[in-house]
């Protein structure tokens, strides 16, 4: 790491003074990951909440997870796993 900053300071990129330019554009960028970590973890209870809702219905969270799941795949992608599940499942006889 030392090594890394000693050629950035070579490069002209890094300065002794703390509050340079590098700096704030640094602490601009962590804060904004910051802000979306933030962000992503209440989106990430929401949806937690959207699965107990369901499953306080009657639906089965874990079943709508794998269609969300395979809703983001695409077509031709799931038709390949499918063959390749129903393959290995003929392969060790669980096969009705």
């Amino acid at each position: 790491m030392a090594k890394t900053i000693q050629k950035q300071k070579a490069a002209g990129k890094v300065t002794g003074n703390v509050h340079d330019i590098s700096g704030n554009r640094l602490k601009s960028f962590i804060e904004r990951v910051e802000r979306l970590e933030e962000e992503k973890k209440a989106i990430a209870e929401d949806i937690r909440d959207v699965y107990g809702e369901a499953k306080g219905t009657g639906f089965d969270a874990k079943v709508m997870r794998k269609i969300v799941s395979l809703r983001r795949t695409n077509l031709e992608k799931r038709r390949e796993e499918q063959e390749l599940l129903d393959l290995y499942m003929a392969a060790i006889g669980m096969v009705e």
